[in-house]
C-alpha cells in the first residue's frame, strides 16, 4: 500500500492506513527527532505525538501534495517545541547516543578505523549537542537526512537565505567547537 493509499483509507476511518504510514516513516521520524533533541524518550514521544495528530487531522491533509514532507516538518517543529520547552533538558548520556545512532552510521573496516571512528563519532555528537536547536536541526536535514538546501527551504518554509544562513552558522560553529575539543584532547 503506498501514502496515497493509507490516506484514503484513513479518511474513510480505516486505521490500518495509520498502521501502514507509521511502519513506513517511524524510524526515520524517531531518527531525526532524536538528533534534534539528543533524547531518545523525548523523541519517541514527539513522533508518537505527531502520528496522533496526524490521524486527528488527516480529513485537513491535500492528498495532492507528497506525505513524507509533510509528516518530517511536523516531525522537525515538534522536535524543536519540545526541546526549547523543557527548561532543564538534559541530553542523554553518550553511550546511549552513539547505540542510538548506530544504524546511521558506516562500521569502520579494521579495529584502529573502528576506535578512530567511534571517537570522532563522539566529537561530532559532543558538539552537535551544544548548537542552538534550529541550527541542529538544519545540520540534521542537511547531513543526517541528506536534504537538499532548496528541500529545506520548502520543508521548513522560509527562504533559501535564511536556510543557508542557518547551515553556515552551524557549520562555523561546529568547524569551532571541534577544534577546541581536539586541543583538549
Amino acid at each position: 500500500m503506498d501514502d496515497d493509499q493509507a490516506i484514503h483509507r484513513l479518511k474513510g476511518g480505516d486505521i490500518s492506513g495509520l498502521d501502514n504510514l507509521v511502519t513506513r516513516y517511524q524510524n526515520k521520524a524517531v531518527r531525526m527527532a532524536f538528533l534534534i533533541t539528543q533524547d531518545e524518550p523525548m523523541a519517541e514521544d514527539v513522533v508518537q505525538d505527531v502520528f496522533v495528530r496526524v490521524y486527528q487531522r488527516i480529513r485537513h491533509f491535500d492528498e495532492t501534495l507528497p506525505f513524507e514532507p509533510y509528516l518530517m516538518r511536523s516531525v522537525l517543529n515538534a522536535a524543536l517545541n519540545a526541546v526549547q520547552k523543557g527548561s532543564k533538558w538534559a541530553p542523554a548520556s553518550a553511550s546511549n547516543d552513539m547505540d542510538a545512532l548506530e544504524n546511521l552510521l558506516v562500521e569502520a573496516a579494521s579495529v584502529e578505523d573502528q576506535v578512530e571512528f567511534n571517537q570522532c563519532k563522539q566529537e561530532i555528537l559532543a558538539a552537535l549537542r551544544k548548537l542552538p536547536p534550529r541550527q541542529r536541526a538544519a545540520v540534521v536535514q542537511r547531513y543526517y537526512l541528506g536534504l537538499s538546501e532548496n528541500e529545506m527551504s520548502e520543508r521548513l518554509d522560509a527562504p533559501a537565505g535564511t536556510v543557508k544562513w542557518l547551515l553556515n552558522a552551524a557549520r562555523t560553529r561546529l568547524r569551532t567547537l571541534l577544534r577546541s575539543q581536539r586541543r583538549l584532547l
